[in-house]
């Protein structure tokens, strides 16, 4: 999009850089820069093909060209700064083809300076522009985000990161192993700073080199080999050897939360690689994840994986709530005793036989025919209940005293409900007060027992 923009000469007048911490977003506000000023004796206009340094490429990355202005928005917040900008944008650029201003982490601008940069934002002198850069873009006030290009740059990967490591160690001289700077590309989380910095890190605890025991201890993290054998240990329902292996790592200094967490991620690497077999491919992957994790894609369910991947994400709140050491062990023990569990279709399958087998075997036919010419079934299925609901015989003539008196009772009941009708009848011809007078009176006080059902 930027190369055909900068070809065809419609370039925006501010960008807006969005994404997580580390993953470049000054680095490319500055390259930007560079293309917009790019000035060689070949090419003297605004191009995204930088392959020479131009006349202010090496100032612009240094950041001490005039003509480039960087500002921190999180100790420059007020209106008055931004007063400063407007002033200073009717004066052209001293030496490059335009004035930018690159504004870092702009979020953190208070209401009057964002209203305060509106009117020169939507209409900026030509020499200017404006480049911005957040984390947070819901900060951002919608009247801002209107008048800007949006970029949202993505995590790096974890294969880019070991990459970049593997460059910059080369470069330097520094012993590594691939395995190591896998962890470190993983505990990253797709930031290239978090990484560097970690990378600095584990420098300095390997003596000069970066080996995966020293990684590890860093780190926290436990042996992803042993992680392997608890998933395994988990699917084929080996409720001794799942706690014992858990409660090893524990022992052997790693984290809880971090051994919970690492069992998740091969959780999703199986499932992964169940549908997709070519991230086997995958440099961030350990070997023993490259083999053992397609071994378990190949012999393991997805609704098995789909139930454990449910028990893990449930063990994470309840470990956070209490504390990690007693809740996680339980978690694990849900976790191997649910591997016996048969999955939902089959267990329905099964209550639907059981059924079957309660009502002697066979099931009546549709319609009420006889299946297979026979009304067996039929009658084994019905004869019980109709059996159970037949009346009790009256042997003492009990019954027959209780019909009596429910009769006598219903005749002398009779003769009063007789004069309501005739009351009701006579009271809709006479005024409300009268009739209620009457009806309190006279019918008020006589009841007649309920009479019991036969």
């Amino acid at each position: 999009m930027l190369t055909n923009a900068f070809e065809t000469g419609r370039i925006a007048q501010a960008y807006m850089l969005t994404g997580v911490r580390g993953v470049g977003k000054t680095t490319t506000a500055r390259i930007l820069a560079r293309a917009l000023n790019y000035k060689t004796p070949e090419i003297d206009r605004p191009t995204i093909d930088l392959r020479a340094l131009g006349e202010h490429c090496q100032a612009i990355m240094d950041g001490r060209h005039v003509d480039v202005i960087e500002m921190d928005a999180a100790s420059h917040t007020g209106i008055d700064d931004i007063r400063e900008i407007i002033e200073q944008v009717r004066y052209r650029p001293v030496s490059a083809r335009y004035k930018v201003y690159i504004i870092d982490e702009v979020h953190m601008l208070s209401t009057q300076a964002f209203n305060g940069l509106l009117k020169t934002l939507e209409e900026p002198p030509e020499h200017v522009k404006f480049i911005f850069a957040t984390t947070e873009i819901r900060k951002v006030p919608i009247t801002v985000l209107s008048r800007c290009q949006r970029f949202d740059l993505r995590r790096i990967s974890g294969s880019d990161l070991v990459g970049l490591f593997s460059t910059i160690l080369g470069k330097e001289g520094v012993p590594f192993y691939l395995e190591a700077l896998a962890m470190v590309a993983r505990a990253a989380e797709g930031s290239a700073r978090d990484g560097l910095s970690l990378l600095d890190q584990a420098i300095a605890h390997g003596g000069g080199s970066v080996e995966v025991e020293t990684v590890r201890s860093m780190l926290g993290l436990a042996d992803r080999a042993r992680i392997v054998d608890l998933f395994e240990h988990i699917v084929r329902g080996d409720v001794a050897a799942a706690l014992g292996e858990f409660s090893a790592q524990y022992e052997a200094g790693a984290n809880p939360m971090g051994g919970w967490t690492d069992l998740a991620d091969f959780t999703h690497l199986v499932t992964r690689l169940k549908y997709v077999p070519d991230a086997v491919s995958d440099q961030s992957l350990s070997e023993i994840e490259r083999t053992r994790g397609a071994e378990f894609a190949g012999n393991v369910a997805v609704s098995t994986l789909s139930r454990i991947w449910q028990m893990l994400l449930k063990g994470i709140p309840e470990a956070e709530v209490h504390h990690a050491r007693p809740v996680l062990p339980k978690c694990v023990d849900r976790l191997a005793h649910a591997a016996h569990l048969p999955p939902p279709e089959e267990a329905a399958r099964r209550v639907l036989e059981l059924s079957g087998s309660d009502n002697g075997g066979a099931r009546p036919a549709p319609g009420g025919g006889n299946a297979g010419g026979s009304g067996g079934g039929m009658q084994a299925s019905v004869g019980a209940p109709m059996q159970a609901q037949a009346a009790p015989v009256d042997t003492d003539g009990t019954a027959d005293r209780q019909r009596r008196d429910d009769a006598a009772r219903r005749s002398r009941c009779q003769p009063a409900a007789d004069q309501r009708r005739a009351y009701r009848g006579a009271s809709r011809s006479r005024p409300d007060s009268e009739g209620a007078a009457v009806g309190a009176g006279q019918f008020g006080q006589r009841h007649c027992r309920p009479l019991r059902q036969e």
